[in-house]
């Protein structure tokens, strides 16, 4: 028998919460920095990508450590805790300190950060409400984080056009400390610690076996390594992020040519675009995922190619926040399905948030990377140079996924077997 998972209101709200404030502290000032490098601080785009990559390489040393800590440790809230307090001292001092110790000093802080928040978020939501609910809450909870990422852009436009752009380092670290009370408010006792790392809901029996598995770390990350089905959805999602990391960037860095305080602006109205389109996607991915997985997950892949090659087309500001439009129907769909796959790879084996944590592993290789190259192509080539190469990789991530991931939707797949036998009599 599954377990009947009913967390209390004041909990599931406070996830809500906890989604909204975390939505612009995940990632620092992400985009936001790029600009400011460059119009106040005058770096090149070199140094640029140096430093937007410095993030990445340090989310990329920390991830996989990172999943297999939230998988063991029971206090998951006191580790969104010490990670958001990392992306408020990171924050103030790029805000402060705007030279180059710093700034990369303070983006591996935000890196450590940001490799914590998504295996936590996720082990959270699967402890309060289980496998069974897990599509429609995960749904909700992008939805809610692309509300807080809409509120967060609009009120850094704001506050970068009227006040100063470094106003917008504080404007995170303010927003750090609200999802610090938030997760506070989550009911400590409601949390299945056991179904949060991805075991089986069907007793103690299996569990006991589960349990076997995890005294065996090493084997586990052997075992996950050899999963056909998980090695092609890894490389899948790494080129996605290779080709899509630099993309907005690269963009903010065209809006920051000759545009005075008004690139803070253009570069919230390209979020705000791609977040307004992002919540109602984020909630209908979550709702047909019910039913099946890929179908859905390839048209965020498809999307990605066809953004990369539009950018080309114009350096009109209005023209390139109108391109957002695609980002937001692939970030919607990406933020829900990637996290629900993983969840049906690893359902009854205990590592969930270990295998998210391989996976976002691999994903900071391919962002990291994603912003060297473009910042090297764009600098002897030029923009539209780099933007084409970055849709070159995204259709080779998307027939990586067509060809070689298969549906991860169980009633699917017994539904497809059931027709394939009827077929065969």
């Amino acid at each position: 028998m599954q377990k009947q998972r009913k967390p209390s209101n004041k909990s599931l709200r406070a996830l809500d919460y906890l989604n909204v404030f975390l939505a612009d502290v995940r990632d620092g000032v992400g985009p936001y920095l790029s600009i400011y490098l460059k119009a106040s601080a005058n770096w090149n785009p070199v140094q640029i990508g140096l430093a937007m990559s410095a993030s990445s390489i340090a989310t990329v040393i920390a991830q996989t450590p990172a999943g297999a800590l939230v998988d063991r440790l029971r206090q998951k809230r006191m580790l969104i805790v010490l990670a958001a307090v990392f992306v408020s001292i990171g924050c103030i001092a790029m805000g402060l300190f705007p030279i180059l110790p710093v700034v990369i000093g303070s983006q591996i802080m935000i890196g450590i950060a940001a490799a914590i928040f998504p295996p936590a978020i996720t082990a959270i939501t699967l402890g309060l409400v289980g496998h069974e609910k897990l599509d429609r809450r995960v749904g909700r909870n992008e939805t809610f984080n692309h509300t807080g990422n809409l509120l967060a852009a609009t009120l850094a436009g704001l506050v970068g056009y009227f006040i100063a752009r470094k106003a917008i380092f504080f404007l995170v670290a303010a927003m750090a400390v609200g999802s610090i009370i938030s997760v506070r408010m989550i009911r400590e006792r409601e949390i299945d610690h056991e179904l949060a790392r991805g075991d089986s809901e069907e007793g103690e029996e299996g569990q006991e076996e589960d349990n076997e598995k995890h005294q065996q770390p090493s084997e586990g990350i052997l075992q996950l390594l050899s999963d056909r089905k998980i090695l092609f959805f890894t490389i899948a999602v790494v080129l996605f992020h290779f080709a899509n990391a630099a993309m907005l960037p690269l963009v903010g860095q065209e809006l920051a040519q000759g545009k005075g305080t008004s690139d803070t602006v253009y570069m919230s109205a390209c979020i705000i675009v791609a977040q307004l389109v992002m919540i109602p996607v984020s909630n209908l991915a979550g709702r047909f995922a019910h039913t099946a997985r890929k179908p859905i997950f390839l048209l965020g892949f498809a999307v990605l190619p066809i953004r990369g090659v539009l950018y080309t087309f114009s350096d009109n500001p209005y023209f390139l926040v109108s391109v957002q439009i695609l980002d937001g129907i692939a970030g919607g769909i990406f933020g829900v399905l990637s996290v629900l796959m993983v969840a049906d790879f690893t359902k009854g084996t205990g590592r969930f948030n270990l295998t998210q944590g391989m996976l976002n592993t691999a994903i900071g290789v391919g962002a990291g990377l994603s912003n060297i190259l473009a910042g090297f192509v764009v600098k002897s080539a030029g923009y539209n140079v780099g933007f084409l190469i970055l849709a070159a990789i995204a259709v080779v991530a998307l027939a990586v996924f067509w060809f070689c991931v298969p549906e991860t939707k169980t009633g699917v797949n017994r539904k497809a077997s059931h027709q394939t036998a009827s077929g065969s009599h």
